[in-house]
């Protein structure tokens, strides 16, 4: 081969690897983040996590619900950014983490916020965890309670206490996602529209989840393998009740603050919390449905500084 040749072919495959390592730094369906916010990942219990991270003082870990990502916090990290390092971890299989076949129990999801914390070279952290992060959240201070300084649950029920019969009164799309394959097919090509129906039903501010995060959150979940991470969660529910029955005798020891919409959750979060907790208090977001995090950000926001900076 010529060697003018051979040149021109090296420098391609030099400009090729260098536009791979571009890509890997910058995902070109990674989300606008807030000003100052760095997009970044790391290896946790053998998965790659994404988070956004931002800000400097003690580590503040945001865990997002379903069926949303880190983008859920967008209008809050900004917030605390002048008082704390606040990272917003995509969980696994969602957002820009690695979608995983099994693992979406809990437990396991504890142990990749823990290792996430531990990434960070922190002895504990602040955690914030709304929806199925506050489950996780929930799991992580009953495992890892050294872990965690101070815990706050949005607008979630702990393991266990949820009501999934519809027939008495429970929500019907808690046995839909836990169906095997049925809610993928009857899903599929009509993700957008079934999650902007979802938020819509439980929102309160029925226009505080923007057109534009709905197409954040359909663009990952609507990802070959995106549905099935997110239904997995509520797969994993059964499971994750019973592992926390084994702790039925066990009390939280760290400060426990419960944030609920008064059209989400309301009251119930706190009542099922004080039998686990002397350090328990509660406020509610009373013009807040179930996300309290893009439905009353400000709000959520001084909360969290009140009760992380007391």
């Amino acid at each position: 081969m010529p060697r003018f040749t051979r040149y021109k072919l090296n420098k391609m495959k030099k400009l090729i690897f260098l536009l791979t390592l571009l890509c890997m730094a910058f995902p070109s369906n990674a989300a606008t983040l807030p000003k100052g916010a760095k997009s970044e990942f790391t290896h946790v219990n053998n998965i790659r996590m994404h988070y956004v991270k931002m800000g400097k003082g003690p580590l503040l870990i945001l865990l997002h619900g379903w069926p949303q990502t880190w983008y859920e916090w967008n209008k809050v990290m900004p917030i605390l950014a002048d008082k704390f390092t606040v990272v917003a971890p995509d969980l696994r299989g969602l957002g820009l983490s690695e979608k995983t076949q099994t693992g979406y129990d809990k437990q396991t999801i504890a142990r990749d916020i823990a290792e996430l914390i531990k990434h960070f070279g922190e002895n504990s952290a602040f955690v914030v965890g709304h929806d199925m992060g506050g489950k996780a959240a929930y799991v992580l201070s009953l495992l890892y309670p050294e872990l965690v300084t101070k815990l706050i649950l949005v607008d979630c029920m702990p393991p266990g206490t949820e009501n999934m019969d519809s027939a008495k009164g429970g929500m019907w799309h808690y046995g839909f996602h836990m169906a095997e394959d049925f809610p993928e097919m009857l899903t599929k090509n009509r993700e957008r529209e079934y999650i902007s129906a979802q938020i819509r039903k439980w929102a309160h501010q029925k226009d505080a989840v923007t057109p534009r995060a709905v197409d954040e959150y359909a663009k990952h979940y609507s990802s070959p393998g995106g549905m099935t991470a997110g239904f997995n969660y509520y797969r994993a529910l059964p499971d994750d009740a019973k592992f926390v029955s084994t702790y039925a005798d066990r009390k939280f020891v760290m400060p426990i603050l419960t944030i609920a919409g008064r059209y989400g959750v309301s009251d119930n979060l706190f009542k099922a919390m004080m039998p686990k907790s002397d350090k328990v208090k509660s406020v509610i977001a009373e013009e807040s449905g179930h996300f309290v995090p893009e439905e009353a950000p400000v709000f959520l926001a001084e909360q969290i500084l009140n009760f992380f900076g007391s």
